[in-house]
């Protein structure tokens, strides 16, 4: 049997699979079958806000527990590291049974810290996120004739120097009719579902429904006190509740009780369950701006597609007119012609500090395939935002793995550039497997002594500090090693020149060689920035990032332009006789980096305004700066690498005496 024929059956084999589960669905969310009465549980999220960008506990605030104590959810490695902590709530629904006025809980009298705590996280602009079925609660609002959307809900506000807090919830569930009673049912709620069949099951007739959409309107009611002194959690609330998002009344008082009630109605809707994230995909402020990128692509496109065509015209031009004229009026034309022939004997003299070049390069190749492989898996639908952690979970695991091909890079580059000498490739790949991410640990190790000094959820446990260094330490450095041993193996890289023995003197310049370099980073930052305001509104303005086909495109087209910026920039150092390139192609590129930190710069100035405290202020700058490392480790590694073969490729065409 051939191996196309193997092929063959296994993708019917899958297709078959796939057809007998009809309820397959990539982002790895079944639909969920509630039957009318099925107890609905909403679990809450970490208290946000733009304004400080310090995530904290839903429990740290004077707020109802429910009755069987407070528990977490599980959680993966990506939702822990986004300083998600999702536990139960006493809020409970049942399905298609609406519920007026229930009350939920009477708080202890508040004490001055409690007080206190709450008037600055009113301040801060405090958002409290619930989650229903997966789905988290979301808020509509009119603004000037506009319905703007929101997720969450504010915890509180201030009016004239007093502080009211929005104590009665008034939620409408979306559901919608379960369609196909031969889907596998889906039991219960959370995250930790069982699959049981229903195929020949008996009651499996019975009408079900699906939740669609999740909504809250906070409201803010002058409950009594001595009322709710007797009553119990889930009773009747005995006066009525005219819910006005628009008037406050519950005003809060150190040594003041707060009383929390709650209704909810069930609504059935048209939306299907594939649609139901479209609400939240369509947020206002983060709606892509199509025509926008689109004109962007097409402008970078043109541009990439003219710097080709000269280089290759001047290259090709050079070439032809170099090889077909005899030895006297090729020394006659080495003044009128480029000056890169001149270098021949000194285009692969080893660059300074090689070794560092190489570990640079191999932790870039490492980086940069993990985006390629994260934004592709995100863009086929395996990472939507209905899996809450599943894109930091799975480029760290990329990441990981990737390290066998840092490993090799780096250390195939370093017998490259030693001549075919293998002889010290292990400290190469030890090396390779700890510089970026040691550069990583210190910076989120410096920031998170900043989140445990504020007592903040996003900082990173103790113990999940501990599994992030023993995945590190037992698979990404092994898994380089294996990579460099492969690297060392491997043949090197032949050059098609002799180095001589003395190097050339480099003529004098007429403007310095860094001012290219660093000029250089302008073209393919016209590549990111109009993606990058989105990116940046998704990590620091809670907005849903979803455009990863387009981000997809983009990051292509970012390695095309930085491949080509670097080939230019390379062909003009050596054509005034500066044939050290080496570590000027790595930065041509690599020179971004600059650009993108001045324009979170600009962002955190202009854009995050509200910003609060300098522990915000440092947060924000600490991880804008372990980003743009990241980002300079990839985009080097392009140009460096395309800089290496275009030299080789050069030097290896043309006819040398």
């Amino acid at each position: 049997m051939g191996l196309l024929d193997r092929f063959s059956i296994w993708v019917v084999l899958f297709c078959l699979v796939v057809k007998s589960v009809d309820g397959f669905y990539l982002p790895g969310s079944y639909p969920h079958k509630y039957e009318v009465g099925d107890p609905l549980l909403v679990k809450v999220n970490s208290l946000t806000s733009i304004d400080t960008e310090m995530p904290f506990s839903y429990y740290s605030l004077p707020f109802c527990k429910p009755l069987e104590g407070v528990k977490d959810s599980a959680e993966n490695l990506g939702e822990l590291l986004m300083g998600d902590r999702i536990e139960n709530s006493p809020y409970k629904f049942k399905m298609y049974t609406n519920e007026t006025e229930l009350f939920l809980c009477r708080s202890d009298p508040l004490t001055g810290g409690e007080f206190k705590i709450l008037k600055e996280r009113i301040d801060e602009m405090y958002q409290v996120n619930l989650i229903l079925d997966n789905l988290p609660a979301i808020r509509y609002t009119k603004k000037d004739d506009f319905m703007l959307r929101w997720t969450g809900y504010p915890l509180g506000i201030k009016v004239q120097d007093v502080y009211y807090v929005f104590n009665h919830l008034k939620f409408t569930v979306l559901v919608h009719k379960y369609e196909d009673n031969n889907v596998a049912r889906v039991m219960g709620t959370g995250d930790g579902v069982e699959v049981i069949p229903t195929v020949g099951k008996t009651g499996s007739d019975v009408p079900g429904y699906m939740v669609v959409g999740f909504e809250v309107v906070p409201c803010s009611f002058p409950h009594d006190a001595n009322t709710a002194k007797n009553l119990k959690m889930y009773e009747k609330y005995s006066p009525s509740i005219n819910c006005e998002p628009t008037t406050v009344g519950m005003v809060v008082k150190e040594g003041q009780p707060i009383v929390f009630t709650y209704e909810v109605s069930f609504v059935e809707s048209d939306i299907k369950w594939p649609s139901r994230w479209d609400a939240y995909l369509k947020m206002e402020g983060s709606r892509v701006h199509w025509f926008s990128i689109l004109n962007s692509l097409m402008v970078i496109v043109f541009l990439a597609g003219i710097v080709l065509v000269i280089f290759l015209r001047t290259v090709r031009r050079d070439l032809t007119r170099y090889e077909e004229l005899d030895k006297e009026a090729q020394a006659q034309m080495n003044e009128e012609l480029s000056g890169w022939k001149l270098v021949v004997g000194d285009v692969f003299r080893a660059p300074s500090n090689p070794a560092l070049l190489c570990i640079m390069v191999g932790d870039g190749v490492q980086i940069l395939g993990m985006a390629v492989v994260t934004i592709l898996f995100a863009a086929l639908g395996f990472m939507s935002p209905a899996s809450r952690g599943t894109l930091i979970t799975g480029m760290i695991f990329f990441y990981l793995v990737l390290g066998i091909a840092a490993g090799y890079v780096s250390v195939r580059m370093w017998r490259t550039i030693c001549l075919g000498d293998s002889s010290g490739w292990v400290s190469v790949s030890w090396k390779a497997a700890c510089f970026f991410p040691g550069i990583a640990f210190t910076i989120l190790t410096l920031l998170n002594f900043l989140l445990w000094g504020s007592h903040s959820t996003g900082a990173i446990p103790f113990t999940l500090f501990l599994v992030l260094l023993l995945l590190w330490f037992c698979i990404s450095v092994p898994l380089t090693l294996v990579g460099g041993y492969f690297g060392a193996k491997a043949p090197h890289i032949e050059y098609p020149v002799r180095t001589n023995q003395i190097p050339r003197e480099i003529p004098a310049q007429k403007y310095p060689s860094w001012l290219l370099v660093l000029g250089a980073g302008t073209l393919p930052f016209g590549t990111l920035f109009i993606e990058l305001f989105f990116i940046m509104s998704s990590i620091w303005m809670g907005r849903v990032y979803y455009v990863f086909g387009f981000l997809l495109i983009v990051l292509v087209l970012l390695v095309v332009v930085c491949a080509e910026v670097s080939l230019v920039l390379t062909y003009m150092h050596l054509c005034v006789e500066d044939w050290k390139w080496w570590w000027k192609s790595f930065f041509a590129s690599g020179s971004v980096a600059i650009y993108i930190f001045l324009y979170s710069v600009n962002y955190l100035v202009f854009d995050l305004k509200s910003l609060s405290g300098p522990v915000s202020a440092m947060l924000y700058l600490g991880y804008s700066l372990f980003m743009v490392l990241a980002i300079m480790f990839a985009t080097g590694t392009v140009g460096f690498l395309s800089s290496f073969w275009f030299v080789h490729y050069l030097f290896s065409s043309v006819k040398l005496d």
